[in-house]
């Protein structure tokens, strides 16, 4: 997964009015104490014009409250390669440090943790690591596409945004979430909102004092109107959702970061 410690789920008890340019929603007042001041500029970040779009954002009510209350996100940029989608294919449906773990166990058996490598493993190896069967299936396929030319990506990172989430739907065990999480954090896109992602759910729900989390399709809807900074305003409600929970953004492998420049 990305930030939460459970599945995004597809489905919620209720749907919030839907709010747009003309109908926005309202941030709950809180009062909860200032965070310590973060510079931007000291990590490599998820969005690399994560200023340029908090300055845009900052008219509307909700951010400047995130902000002051749970500091700037500390999101750091993934490697776009094949190590960073298995990993994400890792995450589903577990925790980020059980996904961490596996990822660990597996770095350590394939080396260089490249296609070829991971092909020549067994069944008992990728269990042994914590591979599910279904999971089994999910990365042997990515790591064929990649070895065989038919998934590049080169070619990934010079795509428009919706050309980028078609060819990584394409893969199978690829979903809009995953595919989603990887255009925000390995190739930096600003304008990707992943609406079935629990805690930006949760986050939204909180941070407007909505009475249940909004279901996908109705934060698609509430996301509209952050258009083209969707990306920004995302890392800025999951910073508000750590932050209520008393944790820091989550830790990864050293080597899946990318590195600054």
């Amino acid at each position: 997964m990305g930030l939460n410690d459970a599945p995004a789920q597809r489905r919620a008890d209720g749907t919030p009015r839907k709010a747009g340019r003309n109908q926005p929603l309202r941030p709950m007042e809180t009062a909860a104490g200032s965070a310590t001041p973060y510079s931007p500029s000291e990590l490599l970040y998820a969005r690399e014009g994560l200023e340029e779009g908090i300055a845009a954002l900052a008219s509307e009510p909700v951010f400047p409250v995130i902000l002051e209350r749970a500091g700037t996100p500390r999101f750091r940029r993934r490697r776009n390669g094949f190590p960073t989608l298995l990993h994400i294919i890792l995450e589903q449906q577990v925790s980020i440090d059980a996904a961490a773990a596996m990822h660990r166990r597996l770095a350590g058996l394939c080396v260089p943790l490249a296609p070829q490598p991971f092909l020549a493993l067994d069944d008992a190896t990728l269990r042994a690591c914590g591979f599910s069967r279904q999971k089994m299936d999910y990365a042997r396929r990515l790591a064929q596409a990649v070895a065989s030319g038919t998934f590049d990506f080169d070619k990934l990172a010079m795509a428009e945004d919706e050309t980028a989430l078609a060819g990584l739907v394409a893969l199978k065990g690829i979903g809009r979430w995953s595919a989603e999480i990887y255009l925000i954090f390995a190739l930096g896109r600003s304008d990707i909102w992943p609406a079935d992602d629990l805690g930006l759910q949760l986050a939204v729900a909180e941070c407007f004092g909505l009475e249940a989390r909004p279901s996908e399709r109705a934060l698609r809807g509430i996301g509209d109107q952050w258009a083209p900074w969707r990306s920004v305003a995302a890392c800025l409600f999951w910073q508000s959702y750590l932050h209520a929970r008393g944790r820091a953004a989550p830790q990864l492998p050293a080597e899946l970061y990318a590195a600054s420049a």
